[in-house]
């Protein structure tokens, strides 16, 4: 992917939900509110969200906190697998692990996740095209952030598994023409409280 100018990329996994199926707590919701205060200041050409309720909610909330940018829908940015492993691509010592979180994966999301996948390193990555950088923010899932991680990082395609991203944490890259991409911030959660930080996470890995 060429470009004459860079692009800044933001990344967001929504805020806190009570269920996969269900919009955001009272705390998704503040953190939101919190992270799009942290960002009002960023001169965003476009904010993407994913299409589920948590991620359009999130996207919406932090949109009030900005100064006209306008907000798109796009299943790219929506909660897919990305890619689905064989296990000699895997360490042996995790592939057992791996296999059996990937095995409730249907013939659907088996088909549609990477080919969702590929067009997201498509639209999102890489440098732009005039003389003026370019910032996006990106509202999403933490498959996705985790799978765009992944690239920046030139990492094997499985290894967007074990990355994880909490709730409303942001992470920003950097694609500047000429260079390899930057990851500039990951999973950063300063802009919460700490009753709101590492939401998204189990117990035992809250710091």
């Amino acid at each position: 992917m060429t470009g004459t100018a860079t692009r800044y990329l933001y990344l967001v996994r929504h805020g806190e939900t009570g269920s996969e199926e269900s919009g955001l707590t009272e705390g998704g919701r503040r953190q939101a509110v919190l992270l799009g205060q942290r960002l009002r200041e960023i001169p965003f050409a476009v904010a993407h969200h994913g299409p589920l309720p948590r991620a359009e909610q999130t996207a919406r909330l932090i949109g009030d906190q900005l100064q006209n940018v306008p907000l798109g829908v796009s299943e790219v940015a929506g909660d897919y697998v990305p890619y689905l492993p064989v296990r000699n691509e895997l360490p042996a010592e995790s592939a057992d692990f791996f296999l059996r979180f990937l095995s409730g994966a249907t013939a659907e999301e088996r088909e549609h996740g990477p080919a969702l996948a590929r067009q997201a390193l498509e639209m999102f990555t890489g440098p732009v095209n005039g003389e003026e950088d370019r910032h996006e923010l990106v509202v999403t899932h933490n498959f996705l952030v985790a799978w765009l991680v992944r690239d920046a990082m030139h990492a094997p395609h499985w290894r967007w598994l074990g990355l994880n991203h909490g709730n409303a944490a942001l992470t920003v890259i950097r694609y500047a023409p000429g260079r390899p991409a930057s990851i500039l911030v990951s999973n950063d959660m300063r802009h919460l409280p700490p009753e709101l930080r590492w939401t998204g996470f189990p117990p035992e890995v809250h710091v």
